[in-house]
């Protein structure tokens, strides 16, 4: 499942964005990028999120850690991921769906794991970047919600990541294994406004915009590996 991504430095303040925009800028996009900076997010990450602001009746962005807390222990964001078919029936997802607590990530590729079996018999992770190659900003569906800590001097803000079926070139490649592959819930330009519920859309229609992205022509490849260092 997706646990890595990343988007242009320029992109993390941008809450306009409406159409596609390349990395040579053009609407209300964020400039030319011509030398802009690449950032990677992990799980942990405070992450840019685009959300409906209804009383100032506009998007912002906000930072928002990935992850919610972990009831034992709110340090360890867990969890992470919610399904789009339950997102709007199973906690902790559903009141904050429900209350337009949604919001919108921007990406640039993204990364998913593949689960390798070694000769030993013991499994690992490879990691493979799924890239449009295209350097358009695309959204991710996120739902937030607001945690009150003890520990911590206010709210925390946490986020987690939407997820659908994979599409048929990530369960070609990455998930060839899987029994129940999933992708991130990646909403077409159009579906921006009614997954954040501008204009009062509802909690059905949002839900309805979650859908998988299929007949991309998109590369999947296995990221390197890491060279090991040198022993002195």
């Amino acid at each position: 499942m997706c646990g890595k991504f990343t988007a242009l430095a320029s992109w993390s303040e941008v809450a306009a964005f409406s159409q596609p925009l390349t990395e040579g800028g053009g609407g209300d996009g964020p400039g030319d990028g011509s030398n802009d900076e690449v950032v990677t997010f992990r799980v942990g990450s405070l992450l840019p999120v685009i959300v409906w602001d209804a009383e100032a009746g506009q998007r912002r962005v906000v930072k928002m850690r990935w992850g919610f807390p972990d009831p034992k222990d709110w340090r360890r964001p867990r969890p992470i991921h919610g399904r789009s078919e339950t997102i709007d029936s199973k906690e902790p997802f559903r009141k904050p769906f429900h209350g337009g607590q949604r919001g919108i990530v921007v990406f640039r590729t993204f990364n998913e794991g593949e689960e390798v079996t070694k000769p030993s018999g013991k499994t690992e992770t490879r990691q493979w970047t799924i890239d449009p190659r295209d350097g358009q900003p695309r959204g991710f569906a996120f739902v937030w919600n607001r945690f009150t800590i003890p520990d911590l001097p206010v709210p925390m803000l946490a986020c987690v990541m939407v997820t659908v079926p994979a599409n048929d070139l990530i369960r070609r490649t990455v998930k060839s294994v899987e029994t129940d592959p999933r992708m991130p819930a990646i909403l077409e330009d159009d579906a921006w406004p009614i997954w954040l519920g501008e204009d009062d859309s509802t909690p059905m229609a949002a839900k309805a915009t979650l859908k998988t992205m299929e007949g991309v022509n998109w590369q999947a490849a296995p990221e390197p590996k890491k060279p090991r260092p040198r022993k002195p």
